[in-house]
């Protein structure tokens, strides 16, 4: 009894701490969302100029990260929505709706009136009812700068039948948050963890919330047991049985004034649902001990339900932390668990069967040829670690580790043989590899068995490079991926925080009264960059949006440059958008 009154005790001290946080939180992002409120309203009132439904062909989607990627349960179309673009200066938030049809390879931009406000890291499921409906909770919303966040807690269903979007209002809904995960089970959405951050302050959840699709209505669940520490970007599974696991995810600490400290979580969950499951006091928490290659520590992996009552995690990044950087070793790979059997294995590739073949019939003749000796095959290896540099056109120099598991003698492991033999001749006899490159933050989706991945990023020191390829491989052969859409990242723009530093202040100091002498430097060699410069062409097929994060750092030049330093930002950022809207529809 003594022991359990002090865990009660401890449980209760927890909460308490908890709470506090959470008011502290609140009273400190109260006046941020403020300030982005009127932002996001004015979003807002341009989304509601849209009076049609317009669905056009168009280019792939600009890059982005933290949007949502899901298979329509009735067509052969995957779904994106959403997500943030970072160039090195600015965020750009997006609410845009792409489909991607999977037999023709081409994409098509749906305008829908009374869309959701632009987000990213929110959460996205698809149900089958009908005709399809794609359910969208929560995310963020950030300031250009990247120093504030507006967390959202509304819920919105897409009618995919109707092409309509309908806001759904019910009480009793999980707080705003972003980093959280949301799977459909069984009539119900269910919603665990993520984090809430202001400028100065962050908490983790670990909370859990469903959602029924037949009442419309929220719960918050009190599950018996010990759960998961709170975290965000955890894996969430849904099992056959109604049951949810979790894997992983991560969170940080405050260790000290101003200083965080990172934390990769490893362990595993069961939330069971006992009885009808329909009852809050009837879900209770279990630690699971899986067997077999659990993936390395990382954070950033995305994760999709896979064949044969199994889920996938793909790709991710290790950070290690030093006191002033941290640096990433980013992942390609692909893990399976297997629910059933409670069991983690690295995926394999086994290569196209004419190159199988001709493997086989290579080992046979050197069999004949030593004699008919059996030939002695090495022993399964640990992971293979490959290490690639690439120079990017400005000098910079990107290093990708990419880390291959080794053979091992498991049965849900197929053809280690070939598979060996696969990893000898990588780069080899079967020319270059097309897998993606290692990467965080990956959107994937699964149809008819065939994994589907976009997107993501990798880390150069301070530089960012947002990824929008995508590639396909079939998860029932295993045999090669497939590239869909290449990306060559050393296109991409980005402009380095030293060209950029003096610009920034000016933007935060001059909301809140900064220095004008560092305003006026800055301008002063904009404006000499101006006169060397024509107005950036428009590419072919590029939308208004594309066009304006792509020049918008050309623009605001130009307009300080005519409206003189004393002009102030926001004035200067509508006329920067007002010249190149105009130049956008009537190109001189």
């Amino acid at each position: 009894m003594g022991k359990k009154g002090k865990r009660d005790k401890k449980g209760k001290g927890a909460e308490k701490t908890l709470a506090k946080m959470e008011k502290k939180v609140s009273r400190r992002a109260k006046k941020e969302e403020e300030d982005l409120e009127a932002l996001i309203a004015e979003f807002q009132s341009l989304d509601a100029k849209k009076t049609q439904v317009i669905e056009s062909s168009c280019p792939p989607p600009s890059p982005r990260l933290n949007c949502s990627f899901c298979a329509h349960p009735e067509r052969d179309e995957l779904i994106l929505f959403g997500g943030e673009y970072f160039n090195g200066q600015k965020t750009y938030l997006y609410n845009e709706l792409y489909i991607y049809h999977i037999r023709k390879n081409s994409w098509a931009k749906l305008d829908i009136p009374n869309p959701p406000p632009r987000r990213c890291a929110h959460q996205a499921a698809v149900v089958p009812t009908a005709g399809g409906q794609l359910w969208i909770f929560g995310g963020e919303f950030a300031s250009p700068n990247g120093e504030q966040f507006y967390h959202y807690k509304d819920l919105w269903v897409l009618h995919l039948a109707t092409k309509t979007w309908e806001q759904i209002k019910a009480p009793g809904g999980p707080s705003g948050r972003s980093g959280h995960r949301m799977v459909a089970c069984k009539r119900q959405l269910i919603i665990f963890g993520g984090f809430h951050e202001t400028a100065r302050d962050f908490i983790y959840y670990n909370d859990v919330y469903t959602f029924n699709l037949d009442s419309f209505t929220w719960s918050k669940l009190a599950p018996a047991g010990m759960g998961p520490a709170p975290r965000s970007g955890c894996q969430m599974t849904p099992t056959p049985e109604g049951n949810i696991i979790i894997y992983g995810g991560y969170s940080k600490q405050r260790i000290k004034k101003d200083v965080d400290k990172g934390t990769l979580h490893t362990d595993m969950f069961l939330l069971k649902a006992e009885g009808t499951g329909k009852e809050e006091d009837r879900w209770s928490w279990s630690r699971l001990s899986p067997s077999g290659v659990k993936p390395s520590p990382r954070s950033g992996f995305a994760v999709a339900a896979a064949p044969n009552n199994r889920c996938l995690l793909f790709g991710g990044v290790q950070d290690e932390e030093e006191e002033e950087s941290i640096e990433g070793d980013f992942f390609n790979d692909i893990y399976f668990y297997d629910i059933g059997k409670n069991r983690w294995f690295p995926a394999q590739l086994k290569g196209p069967k004419s190159e199988r073949r001709k493997r086989r019939r290579g080992r046979q003749a050197e069999a004949e040829a030593a004699g008919g000796e059996e030939l002695q095959l090495p022993p399964p290896q640990g992971p293979l670690e490959i290490v690639k540099e690439v120079v990017a056109e400005d000098g910079t120099v990107m290093t990708i580790k990419q880390v291959i598991p080794g053979a091992a003698e498991d049965k849900d492991r197929s053809g280690s043989e070939e598979e060996e033999e696969e990893e000898e001749e990588e780069g080899g006899a079967l020319g270059q590899p097309v897998e993606p490159c290692p990467r965080s933050s990956a959107m994937v989706a699964v149809k008819h068995g065939v994994l589907y991945v976009y997107g993501g990023m990798f880390e150069v020191g301070d530089r960012q490079v947002t990824l929008s390829d995508l590639h396909s491989i079939d998860l029932h052969r295993m045999e090669q991926w497939k590239v869909l859409l290449e990306m060559d990242p050393k296109t991409q723009e980005w402009l380095e925080e030293s060209e950029s530093d003096e610009e920034e202040d000016d933007d935060v100091e001059g909301a809140e009264g900064g220095e004008e002498d560092e305003e006026e430097s800055s301008e002063e060699e904009s404006e000499d960059e101006e006169g060397e410069q024509q107005h950036p062409a428009v590419q072919p097929g590029e939308t208004q949006d594309q066009y304006l994060a792509r020049t918008e750092q050309y623009w605001l030049r130009l307009a300080r440059s005519h409206m003189g330093p004393e002009a102030k930002d926001k004035k200067v950022l509508k006329v920067a958008h007002a010249m190149a809207k105009t130049f956008y529809e009537d190109p001189i």
